[in-house]
């Protein structure tokens, strides 16, 4: 099988003062054209959990309330996988393209973690009118804004 080699464009900053993607000095070019986007997709690495054994794990115990009793791990999101790839739709609050930051509303990344790429959000690309899910999730809230107010502590049972 073959192998890939990914390098980070930057980090992923989580202060008490804000969230923040950080790019790279090398990769600030690559930032042009952004402005006027209100999200992104920021494509960054679980490193917390990249282990042989967390790579290794190709199902889980219910990790939700409703769910099935055993779920494959890609029917979850979760930063257990074989490539602890993760993928997070970021609001911008503002950008500072010529230091390379970017600040976000919320990430649920822990700081420092590597920042592998970022796409612009594009209702035409990234958004699904009538999205499909299981009964088991369908409760859960219909976008990004809606999910603040959710009370997810009550869905996980970690």
């Amino acid at each position: 099988m073959q192998r890939f080699t990914v390098n980070p464009i930057g980090r992923i900053s989580v202060k008490k003062d804000g969230m923040y993607l950080k790019v790279g000095q090398k990769y600030i070019p690559a930032l042009r054209a952004l402005d006027g986007f209100s999200h992104l997709n920021a494509i960054w690495w679980f490193s917390r959990f990249d282990s042989e054994e967390a790579r290794s794990t190709l199902e889980t115990l219910k990790p939700y309330k409703s769910a099935p009793d055993i779920m494959g791990i890609f029917a979850t999101r979760s930063p257990v996988r074989p490539n602890p790839i993760a993928l997070s739709t970021v609001q911008v609050i503002r950008s500072d393209y010529e230091k390379g930051v970017i600040q976000i509303a919320y990430i649920d990344a822990d700081d420092g973690s590597p920042l592998l790429d970022i796409k612009p959000y594009t209702p035409s690309l990234d958004r699904v009118e009538t999205p499909g899910v299981p009964e088991w999730c369908c409760h859960w809230p219909n976008s990004t804004e809606q999910s603040g107010s959710f009370d997810w502590e009550n869905e996980f049972n970690f």
